[in-house]
């Protein structure tokens, strides 16, 4: 899958380097806070990546590699087709005081959903541009990597730019899940991030993303401080590169991504 996913990336840029495509790419990664766009009618966009995350508990230490990837298809102005996935996982825990190791490879789940850009930002600021963003996960990974059932979520992004140098976006939203029981519970989503243009084609961004808000029965609190950026390599590709430490205990103590995004 890693290999198929980076094949794909060189195959679409070499294309991309040959398009002629007026407006700059926008993509939702590597923040958590998605972004209000969308690709527009008749483009097709790949966002992919690796990332790592590492956690401790106890004596008990969890490291996995992923190759999130996510499509983009624009059928309209205003809406967009998106398939979603953390890609391939390579996950191995060892415990620390005797040192057995194991190693584990697979697949994740897939998403399917679709992005709606509802309005622009006034000029006075005052309204942002939004968008919504409905999905459905979907168990197709595999035997130890899936989840239960089917799982749609529902989130709104908001956007303010506040000037040419300085952006804040808010995204909450809920996620209708399932345990390995059979238990259905709803888990809510929030994130905040704050963005810095420092050039036309470099830009930072801090944030503080909870990817999951539940009581401990079903996960607890995944919360993360994140930071990172992205660099306009053309307008129509981006790299990018982003860094998060947990806040709270049932987030990853560490984690890392570095991205490439190509726009047709």
């Amino acid at each position: 899958m890693g290999s198929l996913v980076v094949g794909t990336s060189l195959l679409l840029t070499s294309h991309a380097l040959l398009a002629d495509t007026p407006e700059a790419i926008a993509t939702d990664r590597p923040d958590f806070v998605e972004s209000n766009a969308t690709v527009g009618k008749g483009h097709f966009q790949i966002e992919t990546s690796i990332a790592y995350d590492t956690k401790k508990s106890g004596a008990l230490k969890e490291d996995s590699y992923t190759t999130p990837t996510l499509l983009r298809y624009g059928f309209a102005d205003a809406w967009e087709a998106r398939l979603e996935t953390d890609g391939a996982i390579h996950y191995k825990t060892r415990e620390t005081n005797t040192n057995i190791s194991i190693l584990e490879r697979g697949a994740t789940d897939l998403s399917l959903g679709v992005k709606w850009h509802t309005q622009d930002e006034t000029e006075t600021g005052i309204r942002p541009a939004m968008a919504w963003l409905f999905h459905v996960d979907i168990p197709s990974g595999s035997d130890r990597f899936h989840g239960n059932g089917l799982r749609p979520s529902i989130r709104m992004t908001m956007e303010w730019e506040f000037s040419e140098v300085y952006s804040l976006g808010i995204m909450p939203g809920i996620i209708h899940d399932k345990e390995v029981t059979g238990e259905r519970f709803t888990a809510g989503l929030l994130g905040a991030v704050v963005g810095r243009a420092w050039t036309d084609k470099f830009r930072t961004f801090m944030e503080v993303a909870a990817s999951q808000i539940a009581g401990q029965k079903y996960g607890g609190a995944v919360v993360t401080y994140d930071v990172g950026g992205s660099c306009l390599i053309t307008n129509m590709i981006q790299a990018d590169m982003a860094m998060s430490w947990g806040a709270t205990h049932a987030a990853p103590d560490f984690s890392w991504t570095m991205g490439l995004s190509v726009k047709l």
